[in-house]
C-alpha cells in the first residue's frame, strides 16, 4: 500500500484529493502547519512513499529546507499556469531533489468564481474582463490527476497543464451559475481602474492586484490533459456550478420550531441553504404539505419516537426540482419524496429515497402524495392485503390518506364503503366509493372484510364491524388488528406515480402559501381542515 503525505489537506484541492486517495486504497497522512516545522514534518514523512506539495506562501523562502527533508521521494507539486517566479523556483528545487516528480499547472479554478457569491445573490456580477475566455477546471479533476501521478508510474518529469473541457467567457460563467441556482444572473462590466481601486481599498498589496488583473485579461486554453491522465472526461463548469449551488444561494426561508408548544412556536427563519452530502441531492422545493401528525410533533408528543432535536425544520413531503444531482437524478429533474425539513425553500435528501414526480399533475400538487399516498398503499396492500371482491370500510375517507385509500382499494377490485361528512362526500364519491356513510348521522356499518381506520376516536363496538382491522391512529382491540406508521419506500412511491400518470389515481390538493403553516395547525386542532393541503414555496 502506497503511503502518501498531503499538504494543504483542508484546502480546495486537498479535501477531494484525500478522499480520492483513500478510495484508491492509499494510506493517507496530512500536514498543514507542520509543513515548515522541521521536527513535525520529519515525523509526518516517516515511512511515506510520495508527497503532494501545496506551497502556501507567495515566495519560495523556506522551500529548500522543506524539500531537503522530503528527500528522494516521489513529489507531485501543485504549481499554476501563471508560473510565477516563486513557483518556478520551487519546481527547480523539486527537480533537483525528488526521486520522481510531477508538476501540475492548473489554469483558472472553477472555484475562483465563489468570490462572486455575494454579487450572485443580488443577481448582478460586477467584475472586469467579462469577455476573457477561460476553461475553468474542477477541483476534483485536479485531485484526480494528482492521484494518478502519486500512485502510478509514467509521470516522472511531466508538467501537466490542467483545464476544463471547454472555454467560457467570464460573462458566460455568471450565466451558468444563474442557471444552476435557478435565478437570473447578469454580468455588468466593471472598469479596470475601478476594480483596481476596489481591490486596493480592501487592503490587497499593489503588486498582487496588478498581477491578478493581468491574469484576468489573459485568455486560457482548453486542454485534454485531464482525460489523457485519468481516462475520464474533464467535468464541465455546469457540473461544478450545480455541485456548488448551495455556496451561491447562501440562505433560505425555513418553517422551524425552537421549542414545543402551540402554533405560535412556528417561525419562518432565515437559515443557511443545506449542503448535500455524498449520494444526496439538493432540491429546490416547489411545495410541501401539511400532515395532521405534525401537530403532535410541534407539541412535543413525538420527540422520543422521531428523535427530534431543536430547532427543527417542519415538513415531511417534498415536491421540487433537483439543483445538485446524485444517483439517477440530474439537475432539472422533478422529484418527490418523504424527507425531514421539507417546509423550506431548499431541502436535501438521499437520491435513493426519492421518486420522479408525476407528469400529469402540477409539481406543487405532487407534494400531497408521499406521506398520504404511502400510508394508504401500505394500509391496503401490506396490512389489509385487499383482494378483488373484498368489502372494505374506510373510516375517514375524506382526508388526505382516505382519498388515496378509496382509489387504491377500487383499483384492487374491492367494494368500498366510505365514511365522509357532508363537506367531503362529493370528493369521496368522485374517487369511486361504492357506498358513502355520513358519519355525522349514521353509525358505522358492519359486515365488512376489512376496516381501514384513519381517524381518532372510533367507538368501542368497532371490533364487531369487520373480520380484520388496520389503523393508523389508535390501536383497535382485536386479535386480527394492526396499527402501523408508514415508512418511506421509494419503490412504492414510484408505483403510485405510475398510477397517477395513467389516470388511475387522482390527486386533489388545496394550495396555501408556506407562510400560512401556523394557521393550518390551528385549523387542524379545531377540526376545521378538510382534504389535503399543500404549502407552496415562493423563491
Amino acid at each position: 500500500m502506497t503511503r502518501v503525505l498531503v499538504s494543504g489537506a483542508t484546502g480546495t484541492i486537498g479535501r477531494p484529493l484525500v478522499n480520492a486517495l483513500a478510495d484508491a486504497g492509499a494510506d493517507v497522512r496530512t500536514v498543514t502547519r507542520e509543513l515548515t516545522d522541521p521536527v513535525r514534518l520529519a515525523a509526518a514523512l516517516d515511512g511515506v512513499d510520495a508527497m503532494f506539495l501545496l506551497w502556501p506562501f507567495a515566495s519560495a523562502e523556506g522551500a529548500r529546507e522543506v524539500l531537503e527533508l522530503v528527500g528522494a521521494r516521489r513529489v507531485v507539486y501543485l504549481s499554476s499556469a501563471a508560473a510565477r517566479p516563486h513557483e518556478v523556483e520551487i519546481e527547480r528545487l523539486i527537480a533537483g531533489t525528488a526521486r520522481e516528480w510531477t508538476v501540475l499547472r492548473p489554469h483558472a479554478f472553477a472555484a475562483n468564481t465563489l468570490r462572486w457569491a455575494d454579487q450572485v445573490r443580488t443577481g448582478v456580477v460586477r467584475q472586469p474582463y467579462g469577455d476573457t475566455v477561460l476553461s475553468p477546471v474542477h477541483e476534483r479533476d485536479v485531485a484526480a490527476v494528482a492521484v494518478r501521478a502519486l500512485l502510478d508510474g509514467g509521470h516522472h518529469g511531466a508538467v501537466h497543464t490542467l483545464t476544463g473541457p471547454r472555454p467560457l467567457t467570464r460573462r458566460e460563467q455568471a450565466r451558468v451559475i444563474g442557471a444552476a441556482i435557478g435565478r437570473p444572473v447578469r454580468w455588468e462590466e466593471e472598469p479596470v481602474e475601478e476594480a483596481r481601486s476596489r481591490l486596493l481599498g480592501l487592503g490587497w498589496p499593489e503588486p498582487a492586484v496588478d498581477g491578478m488583473l493581468r491574469g484576468l485579461a489573459e485568455p486560457g486554453p482548453a486542454t485534454g490533459t485531464v482525460e489523457e491522465v485519468t481516462g475520464a472526461p474533464a467535468r464541465t463548469f455546469e457540473t461544478w456550478a450545480s455541485e456548488h449551488a448551495a455556496d451561491f444561494l447562501g440562505t433560505m426561508r425555513a418553517a422551524r420550531i425552537h421549542e414545543y408548544g402551540d402554533a405560535s412556536v412556528i417561525s419562518l427563519d432565515e437559515v443557511p441553504v443545506p449542503r448535500p452530502g455524498p449520494d444526496e441531492v439538493l432540491i429546490r422545493v416547489a411545495a410541501t404539505s401539511f400532515n395532521p401528525s405534525e401537530v403532535g410533533l410541534r407539541m412535543g408528543l413525538l420527540r422520543d419516537v422521531l428523535g427530534v432535536t431543536l430547532p427543527h425544520t417542519l415538513g415531511w413531503d417534498v415536491a421540487g426540482t433537483v439543483v445538485t444531482g446524485a444517483g439517477e437524478f440530474a439537475p432539472g429533474d422533478r422529484v418527490i419524496g418523504l424527507v425531514d425539513g421539507a417546509a423550506a425553500e431548499y431541502a436535501v435528501a438521499k437520491a435513493s429515497m426519492l421518486a420522479r414526480a408525476p407528469e400529469r399533475i402540477p409539481l406543487a400538487d405532487a407534494a400531497a402524495v408521499p406521506v398520504a399516498g404511502l400510508t394508504a398503499w401500505q394500509a391496503m396492500f401490506e396490512h389489509a392485503r385487499i383482494r378483488r371482491g373484498s368489502r372494505v370500510l374506510i373510516n375517514g375517507a375524506g382526508g388526505g390518506v382516505g382519498l388515496f385509500a378509496v382509489q387504491l382499494a377500487k383499483h384492487a377490485g374491492a367494494y368500498v364503503v366510505a365514511t365522509a361528512g357532508p363537506r367531503s362526500a362529493a370528493a369521496v364519491r368522485a374517487r369511486g366509493a361504492d357506498e358513502i356513510v355520513d358519519y355525522t348521522t349514521t353509525p358505522l356499518p358492519g359486515g365488512n372484510d376489512v376496516l381501514i381506520n384513519l381517524v381518532a376516536g372510533v367507538p368501542a363496538s368497532v371490533a364487531e364491524l369487520a373480520e380484520e382491522f388496520v389503523s393508523i391512529t389508535q390501536p383497535i382491540e382485536h386479535p386480527r388488528a394492526v396499527r402501523f406508521v408508514a415508512r418511506n419506500d421509494p419503490g412504492q412511491l414510484a408505483e403510485l406515480v405510475a398510477l397517477i400518470d395513467k389516470g388511475v389515481v387522482d390527486v386533489e390538493a388545496d394550495a396555501r402559501p408556506l407562510e400560512s403553516l401556523a394557521d393550518l395547525h390551528r385549523a387542524a386542532e379545531r377540526g376545521a381542515l378538510r382534504g389535503k393541503v399543500v404549502l407552496t414555496v415562493e423563491h
